[in-house]
């Protein structure tokens, strides 16, 4: 039986993100039920099946099939927040409203979470997300326009995996990468920005976008550019992008130099 079905929280996956916003649910007064790994989640919704959030809160390679398996009774609820999140992604499943989250903190193994910039969130639950993320001290804001919130999501592809990519041929931070390297940064960009419009089937301010690309490289200059999961996010691109029929010449050039 649903306890508390007005102040619950489901959150699915606990890792690094998903913790955080167990945190911040938790401290501003939720009832969180956490998913994990392996979980019935057919049974955990016959136990929660009203709560005010689902949280999906799995990388992106696992966010697919979690949604494909997600249960009925949370499909009106869901919470997505992964990187490179884009609404071909949801409406894939059938979501039409979900409440959107685009992360610009970093949360990493023994540290606190570190926020860049104010998240946006979008949907039906973005004021309680951005309620729980001020009550562990992380900005937040709400976008109530959808389109607006796709050109978050856009701008938050364009910094992830121009940062990313480039970093697999520079490495370094990002400060460096734009100080440094500007012509390699913008050339990746242009690359991601066409993948971004043929993904999205939307034509966007190429400058706006740059220059907020370059907002975000200012408020954490030291931030570095290539993860673990870079190598991974320049093939996923380029499989994209040969579904698409881009040319992406930089990114092709990249793979090709890559070991």
């Amino acid at each position: 039986m649903d306890m508390i079905p007005q102040d619950s929280i489901v959150i699915i996956g606990l890792g690094q993100l998903g913790r955080v916003f167990a945190g911040g649910f938790l401290r501003s007064g939720h009832v969180v039920v956490p998913v994990n790994r392996g979980d019935d989640m057919q049974a955990m919704a016959r136990a929660w099946p009203h709560p005010r959030l689902a949280l999906v809160a799995v990388a992106e390679a696992d966010l697919h099939p979690v949604l494909a398996a997600l249960p009925a009774a949370w499909r009106e609820r869901v919470g997505l927040l992964q990187n490179e999140l884009l609404p071909r992604d949801w409406q894939a499943h059938g979501l039409e409203a979900p409440t959107v989250v685009s992360v610009w903190f970093e949360k990493k193994k023994g540290t606190d979470a570190k926020p860049l910039l104010p998240s946006p969130v979008h949907g039906p639950q973005a004021g309680r997300v951005v309620t729980a993320l001020a009550a562990i001290d992380l900005p937040a804001r709400v976008v109530e326009d959808a389109e607006r919130m796709l050109w978050e999501l856009v701008r938050k592809n364009l910094y992830i995996l121009t940062t990313n990519i480039a970093g697999l041929v520079v490495g370094g931070d990002v400060g460096t990468l734009w100080a440094q390297h500007r012509a390699l940064a913008e050339a990746v960009a242009s690359d991601v920005l066409a993948l971004q419009e043929a993904l999205t089937g939307r034509r966007f301010d190429r400058a706006e976008l740059m220059q907020g690309l370059q907002e975000a490289f200012a408020a954490d200059p030291q931030h570095a550019c290539a993860g673990r999961t870079a190598a991974a996010r320049l093939e996923r691109a380029l499989a994209l992008a040969d579904t698409h029929g881009l040319a992406v010449p930089t990114l092709r050039q990249i793979k090709a130099r890559s070991p």
